[in-house]
């Protein structure tokens, strides 16, 4: 299911006095949230606020908000996951966010077998690995590669694969 809001980091401590989080990026790096001008509390957007500062520091995202001005401030927000809008991602025509696929059907390109869901994604470097579970509780890992991946439709949650041989228990 395609969000508009989605899980962008949580905030893991506070950095100063003035107010500054630390927060543990859930992205493609700690830089990534400097593209967002507002972060929300919330998966449905109702709750934001604008991002003052944003600058990475080693692998943890220091950052602002508007309305925390203060260590007491930050200290409340300690463990709250920030959301950003899809809106402002940049993101191109064909790429997804990981959270968009989770959930979605896998399905064979050519017969229309139903392997499963995607339930997970690894990053391992060179291509991410996607772990399909079957209806009777199997997991499967595939390749994300183009030689696999055929189409991803996640609007109606739905990827279409070819997969290697050898990687579903009936193939020859």
């Amino acid at each position: 299911m395609v969000k508009r809001y989605l899980q962008v980091g949580k905030i893991v401590s506070t950095h100063g006095v003035r107010g500054e989080l630390r927060v543990q990026p859930w992205c493609d790096g700690p830089d990534y949230i400097s593209r967002f001008s507002v972060l929300y509390f919330d998966g449905e957007g109702r709750e934001g606020r604008k991002v003052l500062s944003c600058r990475p520091h080693g692998n943890i995202t220091l950052l602002t908000l508007e309305g925390v001005d203060g260590i007491d401030a930050a200290r409340a927000l300690r463990g709250k996951i920030l959301y950003m809008d899809r809106e402002e991602s940049g993101i191109g025509e064909n790429e997804w966010f990981i959270e968009d696929l989770i959930g979605c059907q896998v399905l064979d390109a050519d017969s229309g077998r139903e392997y499963g869901t995607l339930t997970e994604v690894s990053q391992t470097g060179a291509n991410d690995v996607w772990h399909i579970r079957s209806a009777q509780g199997r997991e499967y890992l595939i390749p994300a590669i183009r030689d696999v991946v055929r189409e991803v439709f996640p609007q109606e949650e739905r990827i279409t694969i070819t997969p290697l041989k050898g990687i579903f228990d009936d193939e020859d």
